[in-house]
Protein backbone atom coordinates (compact mmCIF):
# COMPACT_ATOMS: atom_id res chain seq x y z
CA UNK A 1 0.00 0.00 0.00
CA UNK A 2 1.39 3.42 -0.94
CA UNK A 3 1.70 6.30 1.51
CA UNK A 4 -1.32 8.16 0.10
CA UNK A 5 -3.59 5.14 0.53
CA UNK A 6 -2.27 4.58 4.03
CA UNK A 7 -2.97 8.18 5.01
CA UNK A 8 -6.50 7.78 3.64
CA UNK A 9 -6.96 4.68 5.80
CA UNK A 10 -5.80 6.46 8.96
CA UNK A 11 -8.05 9.40 8.07
CA UNK A 12 -10.93 6.94 7.71
CA UNK A 13 -10.34 5.78 11.29
CA UNK A 14 -10.37 9.37 12.55
CA UNK A 15 -13.57 10.19 10.64
CA UNK A 16 -15.30 6.97 11.64
CA UNK A 17 -14.49 7.43 15.33
CA UNK A 18 -15.87 10.95 15.29
CA UNK A 19 -19.00 9.82 13.42
CA UNK A 20 -19.68 6.99 15.92
CA UNK A 21 -19.28 9.46 18.77
CA UNK A 22 -21.56 12.08 17.20
CA UNK A 23 -24.21 9.46 16.33
CA UNK A 24 -24.45 8.69 20.03
CA UNK A 25 -24.57 12.36 20.95
CA UNK A 26 -21.45 11.89 23.07
CA UNK A 27 -18.65 14.27 23.89
CA UNK A 28 -15.05 13.12 23.87
CA UNK A 29 -15.30 13.13 27.66
CA UNK A 30 -18.15 10.63 27.55
CA UNK A 31 -16.20 8.35 25.18
CA UNK A 32 -13.24 8.68 27.51
CA UNK A 33 -15.33 7.56 30.48
CA UNK A 34 -16.85 4.63 28.56
CA UNK A 35 -13.57 3.40 27.09
CA UNK A 36 -10.98 4.37 29.67
CA UNK A 37 -8.99 6.29 27.05
CA UNK A 38 -7.78 9.78 27.96
CA UNK A 39 -9.62 12.67 26.30
CA UNK A 40 -6.31 14.04 25.00
CA UNK A 41 -5.62 10.70 23.28
CA UNK A 42 -9.11 10.63 21.73
CA UNK A 43 -8.58 14.14 20.39
CA UNK A 44 -5.31 13.11 18.74
CA UNK A 45 -6.91 10.05 17.13
CA UNK A 46 -9.91 12.03 15.84
CA UNK A 47 -7.56 14.60 14.34
CA UNK A 48 -5.38 11.98 12.67
CA UNK A 49 -2.39 12.85 14.85
CA UNK A 50 -2.02 9.42 16.47
CA UNK A 51 -2.19 5.81 15.30
CA UNK A 52 -3.60 3.84 18.26
CA UNK A 53 -2.32 0.44 19.35
CA UNK A 54 -4.52 -2.64 19.21
CA UNK A 55 -5.16 -2.36 22.96
CA UNK A 56 -6.47 1.18 22.49
CA UNK A 57 -8.63 0.09 19.54
CA UNK A 58 -10.13 -2.65 21.72
CA UNK A 59 -10.98 -0.17 24.47
CA UNK A 60 -12.53 2.25 21.99
CA UNK A 61 -14.59 -0.53 20.38
CA UNK A 62 -15.80 -1.73 23.79
CA UNK A 63 -16.70 1.76 24.91
CA UNK A 64 -18.65 2.46 21.74
CA UNK A 65 -20.22 -1.02 21.59
CA UNK A 66 -18.85 -1.98 18.16
CA UNK A 67 -16.38 -4.45 16.65
CA UNK A 68 -12.81 -3.25 16.20
CA UNK A 69 -13.24 -3.47 12.42
CA UNK A 70 -16.26 -1.15 12.65
CA UNK A 71 -13.91 1.63 13.79
CA UNK A 72 -12.65 1.65 10.20
CA UNK A 73 -15.77 0.93 8.14
CA UNK A 74 -19.48 0.22 8.72
CA UNK A 75 -20.30 -3.48 9.06
CA UNK A 76 -23.25 -5.34 7.60
CA UNK A 77 -26.23 -5.84 9.88
CA UNK A 78 -26.35 -8.96 12.02
CA UNK A 79 -27.84 -11.74 9.87
CA UNK A 80 -28.38 -14.54 12.36
CA UNK A 81 -26.94 -17.96 11.51
CA UNK A 82 -26.54 -17.40 7.76
CA UNK A 83 -23.43 -15.24 7.55
CA UNK A 84 -20.44 -15.19 5.22
CA UNK A 85 -17.60 -12.85 4.37
CA UNK A 86 -15.07 -13.24 1.54
CA UNK A 87 -11.90 -11.13 1.48
CA UNK A 88 -9.89 -10.91 -1.74
CA UNK A 89 -6.10 -10.76 -1.87
CA UNK A 90 -4.75 -7.31 -1.04
CA UNK A 91 -8.03 -6.10 0.44
CA UNK A 92 -8.99 -5.39 4.05
CA UNK A 93 -8.97 -2.42 6.39
CA UNK A 94 -5.39 -1.24 7.01
CA UNK A 95 -4.09 -0.02 10.36
CA UNK A 96 -0.46 0.90 10.87
CA UNK A 97 1.41 1.29 14.17
CA UNK A 98 5.14 1.81 14.83
CA UNK A 99 5.68 -1.96 15.16
CA UNK A 100 2.94 -3.52 13.04
CA UNK A 101 1.16 -3.13 9.73
CA UNK A 102 -2.25 -4.77 10.28
CA UNK A 103 -4.76 -5.60 7.56
CA UNK A 104 -8.13 -6.40 9.16
CA UNK A 105 -9.74 -9.28 7.26
CA UNK A 106 -13.42 -10.06 6.67
CA UNK A 107 -14.37 -6.89 8.51
CA UNK A 108 -17.80 -6.58 6.88
CA UNK A 109 -19.60 -8.73 9.45
CA UNK A 110 -20.68 -7.33 12.79
CA UNK A 111 -20.87 -9.26 16.08
CA UNK A 112 -17.92 -11.51 15.22
CA UNK A 113 -16.29 -13.69 17.87
CA UNK A 114 -12.90 -13.64 16.14
CA UNK A 115 -10.88 -10.82 14.62
CA UNK A 116 -8.49 -12.03 11.90
CA UNK A 117 -5.56 -9.95 10.64
CA UNK A 118 -2.82 -10.27 8.07
CA UNK A 119 0.08 -8.56 9.82
CA UNK A 120 3.55 -7.46 8.82
CA UNK A 121 5.78 -7.22 11.88
CA UNK A 122 8.27 -4.52 11.03
CA UNK A 123 12.02 -4.96 11.15
CA UNK A 124 12.60 -2.59 14.05
CA UNK A 125 15.01 -2.12 16.93
CA UNK A 126 12.83 -2.42 20.01
CA UNK A 127 13.43 -1.25 23.57
CA UNK A 128 13.14 -3.50 26.62
CA UNK A 129 9.81 -1.97 27.68
CA UNK A 130 8.41 -1.29 24.21
CA UNK A 131 5.55 -3.09 22.51
CA UNK A 132 4.02 -4.89 25.50
CA UNK A 133 0.29 -5.55 25.42
CA UNK A 134 -2.39 -7.24 27.52
CA UNK A 135 -6.16 -7.36 27.24
CA UNK A 136 -9.10 -9.73 27.56
CA UNK A 137 -9.42 -12.60 25.11
CA UNK A 138 -7.05 -15.02 23.41
CA UNK A 139 -4.75 -14.86 20.38
CA UNK A 140 -3.45 -17.24 17.72
CA UNK A 141 -0.55 -16.38 15.42
CA UNK A 142 0.74 -18.44 12.47
CA UNK A 143 4.08 -17.38 10.95
CA UNK A 144 4.01 -17.09 7.15
CA UNK A 145 7.51 -15.71 6.61
CA UNK A 146 10.47 -14.42 8.58
CA UNK A 147 11.49 -15.11 12.17
CA UNK A 148 9.67 -13.72 15.21
CA UNK A 149 10.22 -13.91 18.94
CA UNK A 150 7.31 -14.24 21.35
CA UNK A 151 7.78 -12.63 24.76
CA UNK A 152 5.27 -13.37 27.52
CA UNK A 153 4.92 -12.53 31.17
CA UNK A 154 5.32 -16.07 32.54
CA UNK A 155 7.43 -17.92 29.96
CA UNK A 156 10.90 -17.71 28.45
CA UNK A 157 11.02 -16.07 24.98
CA UNK A 158 10.27 -18.42 22.07
CA UNK A 159 11.66 -18.14 18.53
CA UNK A 160 9.18 -19.01 15.77
CA UNK A 161 9.86 -19.43 12.05
CA UNK A 162 7.63 -19.92 9.00
CA UNK A 163 5.17 -22.73 9.70
CA UNK A 164 5.34 -22.28 13.49
CA UNK A 165 2.46 -20.88 15.53
CA UNK A 166 1.41 -19.92 19.05
CA UNK A 167 -1.78 -19.53 21.08
CA UNK A 168 -1.89 -17.42 24.21
CA UNK A 169 -4.19 -16.03 26.88
CA UNK A 170 -4.08 -12.31 26.04
CA UNK A 171 -4.55 -11.27 29.66
CA UNK A 172 -0.89 -12.19 30.12
CA UNK A 173 1.50 -9.40 29.13
CA UNK A 174 2.96 -10.23 25.73
CA UNK A 175 4.72 -8.83 22.70
CA UNK A 176 5.99 -10.13 19.36
CA UNK A 177 9.37 -9.02 18.02
CA UNK A 178 10.70 -9.40 14.50
CA UNK A 179 14.06 -11.19 14.46
CA UNK A 180 14.41 -11.04 10.65
CA UNK A 181 16.34 -8.54 8.55
CA UNK A 182 13.11 -7.88 6.62
CA UNK A 183 9.49 -7.57 7.76
CA UNK A 184 7.96 -10.83 9.00
CA UNK A 185 4.43 -11.82 7.92
CA UNK A 186 1.86 -13.61 10.07
CA UNK A 187 -1.82 -14.47 10.26
CA UNK A 188 -3.05 -13.09 13.59
CA UNK A 189 -6.43 -14.03 15.08
CA UNK A 190 -7.77 -12.48 18.29
CA UNK A 191 -10.95 -13.52 20.04
CA UNK A 192 -13.41 -10.82 20.90
CA UNK A 193 -13.55 -10.26 24.67
CA UNK A 194 -16.95 -10.56 26.34
CA UNK A 195 -17.20 -7.03 27.70
CA UNK A 196 -20.38 -7.71 29.66
CA UNK A 197 -18.90 -10.66 31.54
CA UNK A 198 -15.67 -8.77 32.19
CA UNK A 199 -17.48 -5.74 33.58
CA UNK A 200 -19.59 -7.98 35.83
CA UNK A 201 -16.56 -9.81 37.19
CA UNK A 202 -14.82 -6.49 37.87
CA UNK A 203 -17.65 -5.20 40.06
Amino acid sequence: MNETALQQSESALADRLKMLRVQRGWTQGQVSKASGIATSTLSKIENGLMSPTYDVLLKLAHGLGVDVAELFAPAQAHMGAGRRSVERKGHGEVHKTPLYHHRLLCSQLSHKRMMPFFTRIKAHQIGENEGWSHHEGEEFVYVLSGVIELHTEYYAPAILEAGDCFYIDSRMRHRVINRSDDDAEVIWVSTKPDVHEHSQSAT
